[in-house]
């Protein structure tokens, strides 16, 4: 890939990948890591290494196709395939997107009542209004700028590893042999981490905010209609999203690495709780871990829902042909926010149930590593649409990527159903 962007420059300009990549690592993400780590200790390591060059595949795919169409990826799709097709996947996105809003927002009432006591249903209806309000009425460039503090939280986990004793020769093995037991729990524990890895809602999400940074862009414009921008755009995409990724990614290959030298080899090998999972961070927290542990699930939360929301909104709404845009004022785009006030809102709905967070954080990976594969599908079809695309069809090495995780996804959850 040409360096034709200097670093500086490319800095000033990271934007749709960095936030996708610094919102994967959602609570449903930390769960499902910490889960992995407890359970398997140093096992499924593998599964977050391999899964850093799929996500650059898929998700500078689905922000080539905003970049290059002007239009989100469900826009893209409804014009290759047929309209009840494309609600389908849509209807998908939404089940799959509510669950996660639900499991994710009941994680964040847990994790403030492990710091402040009192009803974790209280401090998740409050979390679940403040959000609301915070993605109507304040942009969400600015949201983002605010939130994305919160999140450095998680780099604690990295710090675990320099307070207790690892055998790194047993860490390399675990992060470069794909090893596995074939029962239904372990393939029901991968498509977790591949399905909160690679989720769907980050593909419609990061195709959409490519669009509206071209459209905030004066100077910018669709590469089909002006392709002399085209090297300077795809450029930065691959850059920044090869970066986002990978931060994504080390983070996790740290949460696992953490709960395994500390929940794993104390013989704590299913997380049921919050404040067991909080307890991974104590050798570097102590008595703070709670603490710890709550900034990062309440400031990855605050990140993530938003955006899970606000998929579905793009999604729905360019399915129905209304405004779109978290630029936009209410009444500008009352479809949109209508969509993600009622996502928001039924994910409430779903807190309500008597699931523990943890369990609930692990199944929504579940249904996403499920969901994600007929997405998958659509959205590589339309990449290599020449009549979507025009020249800019995706690359040689993005289309065999791209189906090679399509497939790989798809056998996980298939060998799940059937050692279920």
């Amino acid at each position: 890939m040409a360096m034709s962007v200097s670093l500086k420059s490319l800095a000033r300009r990271l934007g749709p990948g960095v936030i996708t990549g610094a919102a994967d690592d959602d609570p449903s993400g930390i769960a499902t890591y910490s889960q992995a780590g407890a359970q398997q200790g140093f096992g499924l390591l593998w599964t977050v290494v391999l899964t850093w060059p799929m996500m650059v595949a898929v998700q500078s795919v689905s922000a080539r196709i905003g970049r290059v169409t002007g239009r989100g990826l469900a826009a893209n799709m409804l014009a290759v395939f047929p309209r009840p097709v494309v609600t389908g996947l849509v209807g998908l996105l939404f089940i799959a997107n509510t669950i996660n809003i639900g499991a994710d927002l009941s994680a964040m009432g847990a994790a403030a009542r492990l710091v402040l006591g009192g009803s974790q249903h209280l401090y998740t209806l409050a979390i679940a209004l403040v959000s609301l309000l915070a993605v109507v009425y304040v942009p969400y460039h600015r949201y983002v700028g605010v939130l994305k503090w919160l999140t450095f939280s998680l780099f604690a986990y990295v710090g675990v590893v320099f307070t207790v004793h690892i055998d790194w020769g047993a860490v390399a093995i675990g992060a470069l042999v794909p090893k596995f037991d074939r029962t239904g729990e372990s393939f029901m524990l991968i498509v977790a981490v591949f399905g909160t890895t690679i989720s769907p809602y980050l593909f419609f999400w990061q195709s959409s905010q490519e669009v509206e940074d071209e459209e905030a862009d004066p100077d910018a414009a669709p590469l089909i209609d002006h392709p002399e921008q085209a090297s300077r755009e795809l450029n930065r995409i691959g850059w920044e999203t090869l970066l986002g990724m990978a931060a994504s990614n080390i983070v996790a290959f740290f949460i696992i690495l953490t709960t395994a030298v500390t929940l794993h080899a104390s013989g704590q090998t299913d997380i049921q709780t919050s404040e067991q999972a909080a307890r991974a961070l104590r050798p570097i927290a102590g008595d703070a871990a709670f603490l710890l542990f709550s900034l990062g699930i309440i400031g990855t939360g605050l990140l993530a829902v938003p955006v899970l929301a606000g998929s579905t909104a793009y999604a729905l709404a360019e399915v129905r042909g209304w405004p779109t845009g978290l630029e936009h004022k209410p009444g500008e785009a009352r479809g949109f926010y209508a969509t993600i006030a009622v996502s928001v809102l039924i994910g409430v709905v779903v807190e309500i149930s008597p699931l523990d967070p943890i369990k609930a954080l692990v199944w929504s990976a579940v249904v996403n590593g499920v969901i994600t594969v007929p997405i998958l599908v659509a959205m590589m079809i339309v990449s290599s649409n020449a009549g979507q695309m025009g020249q800019f069809v995706a690359t040689r090495l993005q289309h065999i990527v791209g189906w090679l995780t399509t497939a790989m996804m798809a056998v996980a959850a298939a060998a799940m159903f059937v050692t279920m």
